[in-house]
């Protein structure tokens, strides 16, 4: 049986036209960027070009891009440095963000003695603006506020234009985790009021191993990773060449397909949605799945029955795809720390499936069709 592919919120397959772009980077432009012969400045042409595809893109400054592993060192890098660097005596978050954000601010406010605040949740699982700004009000110290663009699990989105205005309105700054919008979305970053957003390659058919920060202008942060120079003196290590590429190339698809790619998208979780409740007794939504939401991520919740307490495994036997919450977690066996915090109800099973311009409705009725079996 062919394998189905239903978990794109945890990675995306490479598109082969992002492969094309990055083969001659694996093959024979391999030198470093920071040599000065020929072999280098043609890498360091590769990294600039790519950088000012994506700050063109995002209409962003190139100065204020910078590329690094992923979205999991691009939000360590904004929190730490806002704290060290910016004078953020205090932190304000969610407790539905992705471990990425929400252990670095642990962490961040342990080393540095700063209180930690958690934005109230409305029931659908949005974030609580008017809690927002009185937890903002009542600060008598300088915030960071970090809350993500869409939800990894339940695809919730936050309107992080209003976010920034609240923070623009009490002196604060703002660092969003926009690692599943970014590729989704349209982004102006002239225009949004946020200092950090991050991204990351392998979200929208790139390579995993690469992403970016984007760090406004107005704002100055040491780095993250000490040792070198590259990234104009904010990343040490050799850079990725075919990975930045990939990134550039990969963004660039995304923007000239998005009305059809998204269009197709919604297509199929629309449908994917029709069919499982026509078919699935009992069947329900987390997070507010019909109103502000990512439209690449649908997270089901199961009755719980014997059956369906082993859907995942019986998913997987079968060759489909899901995942229980987000991928940091899928296969160990612990709940969904986002689940946990919209809903007291435990006598559901959650799976999310996540949808790419890839699906097919074909495969959605066959997941459906084994679905029937199985729950």
């Amino acid at each position: 049986m062919e394998r189905i592919y239903f978990d794109n919120a945890a990675t995306t397959p490479l598109d082969p036209l992002v492969l094309e772009a990055m083969m001659p980077y694996l093959t024979e432009k391999f030198g470093n960027p920071s040599s000065i012969y020929s072999y280098g400045r043609e890498t360091r042409m590769a990294v600039e070009n790519a950088r000012k595809t994506v700050a063109k893109i995002l209409n962003a400054h190139p100065a204020e891009i910078f590329f690094t592993s992923g979205g999991t060192e691009s939000s360590n890098t904004a929190i730490y440095g806002a704290v060290r660097d910016l004078g953020c005596k205090a932190l304000i978050t969610s407790r539905i963000e992705h471990h990425a954000t929400l252990h670095t601010a642990e962490r961040v406010a342990s080393e540095y003695q700063i209180p930690l605040h958690y934005v109230k949740l409305l029931p659908g699982g949005h974030v609580d603006l008017d809690d927002l700004e009185k937890l903002l009000s009542q600060s008598q110290e300088k915030c960071l506020v970090t809350l993500m663009h869409a939800n990894n699990e339940i695809g919730n989105l936050t309107d992080i234009e209003k976010v920034g205005m609240l923070c623009e309105k009490y002196q604060a700054i703002f660092h969003s985790d926009t690692v599943q919008t970014l590729g989704h979305f349209s982004f102006d970053l002239r225009k949004l009021p946020v200092h950090f957003i991050t991204g990351s390659a392998h979200k929208f058919h790139g390579p995993k191993g690469v992403g970016i920060l984007y760090i406004r202008d107005t704002v100055k942060i040491h780095p993250f990773i000490n040792g070198g120079s590259q990234e104009r003196n904010m990343r040490a290590g050799t850079e990725n060449i075919y990975g930045i590429v990939g990134f550039a190339r990969a963004l660039e698809l995304t923007l000239e397909h998005r009305e059809k790619d998204s269009a197709h998208i919604r297509g199929i979780r629309n449908y994917f949605k029709k069919r499982i409740r026509e078919e699935i007794p009992g069947v329900s939504f987390n997070g507010d799945h019909e109103g502000h939401f990512l439209h690449t991520i649908l997270s089901v919740a199961f009755p719980k029955t014997e059956k369906s307490e082993m859907l995942l495994f019986n998913l997987d036997i079968h060759q489909i795809c899901a995942s229980g919450g987000s991928a940091c977690t899928s296969g160990a066996d612990i709940g969904s720390h986002v689940i946990q915090a919209i809903s007291q109800d435990t006598d559901q099973v959650t799976v999310r499936f996540s949808f790419s311009k890839y699906n097919t409705l074909d495969e959605v009725d066959r997941v459906i069709t084994f679905l029937k079996e199985v729950s």
